[in-house]
């Protein structure tokens, strides 16, 4: 369900970063925005609706993609509770680290996100779930197998990905680009109401059943 946007004061405080969360944010977009998506930590509101196809029963595999500083992490763990396996591939060694000591419960792995077929492997996975807080420009580099193949090639059957974007960037080429790309290599790919309790606002997509 899309949460309104309530309260007052500024839209930043939807977000409500951790410590120093917001500084480290801001310091990486500016160092390399090709590889982290916003100024500012995702909120709890968009972070409940990317962990959502988390199975509720069982033990599933999750991956996550640019896990940052946790935010979605945190909503994760929440929903599995000690079940189950939970990577996170971070690139940043600096997150990576901070990752690991909040979440020691998590295989935070320091590697870009297109080793995530090697990453799995290593560890005897197919994921349920692979949850994704990368910028699309991380989509495509040059030389590499496009990223949405790779996630698509490492889950099982019935699988689930989700992806966030902000609302003002969902009709640009990026975006457009993005629903063709999941589209392609997925049976169903639906795309959620805005949430707006996030700094910016944002939307998801579903992306189910990969085709193999």
């Amino acid at each position: 369900m899309t949460h309104p946007a309530s309260g007052a004061g500024s839209p930043l405080h939807l977000n409500r970063p951790r410590g120093r969360d917001a500084w480290r944010f801001a310091r990486q977009f500016f160092r390399s925005p090709m590889t982290t998506a916003s100024l500012v930590p995702s909120s709890s509101y968009l972070a409940e609706r990317m962990v959502a196809p988390i199975p509720r029963t069982g033990d599933p595999a999750v991956v996550e993609l640019g896990a940052g500083t946790g935010a979605f992490t945190a909503a994760a763990q929440r929903v599995l509770g000690g079940r189950g396996t939970h990577v996170a591939i971070e690139c940043n060694r600096e997150w990576a680290r901070l990752l690991a000591s909040r979440y020691p419960g998590v295989d935070v792995v320091c590697a870009d996100a297109h080793d995530l077929l090697d990453v799995l492997a290593a560890r005897g996975l197919r994921a349920d779930v692979v949850i994704s807080g990368l910028p699309w420009a991380a989509y495509w580099p040059k030389d590499k197998q496009p990223l949405v193949e790779l996630v698509a090639d490492s889950l099982v059957e019935r699988g689930s990905f989700t992806q966030f974007s902000y609302a003002w960037s969902r009709w640009a080429p990026p975006a457009r680009r993005q629903h063709r790309e999941l589209r392609d290599n997925f049976e169903e790919t639906v795309v959620s109401r805005t949430v707006m309790r996030n700094f910016p606002p944002a939307y998801v997509y579903f992306a189910r059943r990969p085709r193999c």
